[in-house]
């Protein structure tokens, strides 16, 4: 079992590692053992690349991906110091590719950079001094799923944002929602606030099931990739 080492000061090399195509190019995903999930492992060093990977390796759930089938994983792992220019080039790219999901292992993160990450599609984030074992296949399983993570903090910051959005852009225009009806927004709201299927279902009295078609008719609707992308659509057009 063997993974991709990406230098991603090097992605940007036509043919270099990790690139990733554009849609003429992209091939067929390649299919994972049953129950298990293939990650692609996108490192600014090969240290940090090294730690992750050692991580995930003895994990049954996971199957790591060589360098020559990256563009085919259904997950996109990207590791990381800080969110610089090289790491947006990156995630970029990877939002390009629509065979795969992007998780962020991150060692330092400004406030600045989380509306980056939900504008490159970015699912999850977890930060390296709290990436043990369980917590990083926690994170891959759960981009997998289509579901978004965030550390409680940035969650909190980005609820203090959508708040100013509504203070400073949409309460002066006399904006209100408009692609969104009231059960889809509250819906999308719960999520940003980082309520899982179950619980909105308890909050909104609609079932499981009612709550998975709505969240999936938005994201149909609006082309959107999972729920991260989803809020942060609804947050860059003010709808909540």
């Amino acid at each position: 079992m063997t993974t991709t080492t990406t230098d991603i000061a090097k992605t940007g090399a036509a043919g270099g590692p990790g690139r990733v195509p554009s849609a003429p190019e992209q091939r067929t995903r390649s299919t994972p053992a049953p129950g298990r999930v293939s990650v692609a492992v996108y490192a600014e060093d090969l240290i940090l690349q090294t730690g992750v990977v050692q991580q995930l390796r003895p994990r049954p759930e996971i199957e790591l991906m060589p360098e020559e089938e990256a563009d085919n994983a259904q997950v996109s792992l990207v590791v990381v110091d800080m969110v610089n220019e090289s790491a947006v080039q990156l995630l970029h790219r990877l939002q390009r590719n629509t065979s795969t999901r992007t998780g962020l292992v991150v060692g330092y993160f400004e406030a600045g950079a989380l509306q980056t990450l939900i504008e490159y599609g970015v699912s999850a984030v977890l930060r390296r001094g709290e990436a043990d074992q369980d917590r990083l296949v926690h994170l891959v399983t759960a981009i997998a799923k289509g579901e978004g993570v965030l550390p409680g903090d940035l969650l909190g910051k980005l609820l203090d944002h959508v708040s100013s959005l509504h203070r400073t852009v949409l309460d002066p225009r006399g904006l209100s929602l408009s692609t969104l009806t009231a059960r889809e927004a509250e819906m999308i709201r719960l999520v940003s606030e980082g309520y899982g299927t179950a619980e909105i279902a308890q909050k909104t009295s609609y079932s499981e099931r009612t709550v998975k078609n709505v969240l999936h008719e938005v994201a149909t609707r609006l082309d959107l990739r999972n729920r991260a992308h989803a809020v942060g659509y609804a947050m860059r057009h003010g709808l909540i």
